[in-house]
């Protein structure tokens, strides 16, 4: 895909972020069954995706877009059974990664900017005082979900993080 760096300094930089910046997290784009793609490289991705330890991934399988320089030079060589399969395996290591990284949360406090309710407030029925379910983030953009008065929409608060799930963290304010 024409890119002008390694992996392993791609790692390296990464690396850097993490210790100028303690806590940070970091999002990845893959696209997986990119024409000429080998068995080789995507485990080569699958080992990247391992090592740099993303808080979530996008990922995608390749499609040709029509007037791009990979469609007018590149044929879609990898079948669609493949490209599944690398796709479904890949998600399956990012979900592993983005829980053992929740999972961290588990029992701890975070400061939460509130946004306001909740899209998916059955996952978390009302709670104590019938509070309505909130949902804000943390600075290092972790989704938190808890029961509080509409009225912290817009302000800080503190959570205490109960229960994790890859991708979103639930708890009980402070």
């Amino acid at each position: 895909m024409n890119r002008h760096y390694t992996a392993a300094w791609y790692l390296k930089l990464l690396d850097r972020a993490r210790a100028i910046v303690p806590g940070i997290t970091i999002a990845g784009d893959f696209i997986v069954g990119f024409p000429g793609e080998t068995e080789d490289d995507f485990e080569d991705t699958v080992d990247l995706l391992k090592k740099a330890q993303y808080k979530n991934s996008f990922i995608f399988k390749y499609s040709p877009r029509p007037g791009t320089t990979a469609d007018k030079r590149l044929e879609d060589t990898v079948p669609a059974e493949v490209k599944q399969k690398r796709i479904t395996e890949l998600l399956a290591a990012q979900e592993k990664i983005s829980d053992e990284l929740s999972r961290d949360f588990l029992d701890k406090e975070v400061k939460v900017l509130v946004e306001g309710l909740s899209k998916k407030s059955h996952r978390n029925p009302p709670g104590p005082g019938d509070h309505p379910q909130l949902v804000g983030r943390t600075a290092t953009d972790y989704i938190v979900v808890f029961n509080s008065p509409l009225s912290l929409a817009g302000k800080f608060a503190k959570v205490k993080i109960t229960k994790t799930t890859p991708l979103t963290l639930f708890g009980e304010l402070s």
